[in-house]
């Protein structure tokens, strides 16, 4: 599911679009739906996917920005940078990391989670 189908944004609501992008993500990422280190979509194809001005969605991430809860990191795009709590957020950045890291390597993911459940097994 991509992020644009997890944000509910309501035209008629009483919250203008670009906060109610911006509580979504936060509510996404308070629940572990977006973790630290994921990348976001750009601003243009995100606000594509939800019909709504580019600008408008430019408005929340820099408010994200702002608050240090997301990180732009040039032409790399957007990325969450704070989860709900810093324990929690350092082992979803090591675990992005790691999976990122063996995806370099060209293990594909189904091999990964496999990997990663023989370790959590013991095995």
């Amino acid at each position: 599911m991509t992020l644009a189908q997890k944000l509910n944004i309501d035209a008629d609501g009483d919250r203008a679009p670009f906060d109610q992008v911006r509580l979504g993500i936060l509510d996404l990422i308070a629940n572990g739906e977006l973790i630290v280190g994921e990348r976001l979509p750009t601003v243009r194809a995100l606000a594509a996917d939800l019909h709504l001005a580019a600008n408008t969605v430019a408005r929340s991430y820099r408010e994200l920005e702002a608050a240090d809860v997301i990180e732009t990191r040039g032409r790399l795009g957007s990325f969450v940078k704070a989860g709900p709590d810093d324990a929690l957020a350092t082992a979803q950045r090591a675990t992005v990391a790691h999976v990122n890291a063996l995806r370099e390597l060209g293990f594909d993911d189904e091999t990964i989670v496999s990997l990663v459940q023989r370790v959590t097994r013991g095995a």
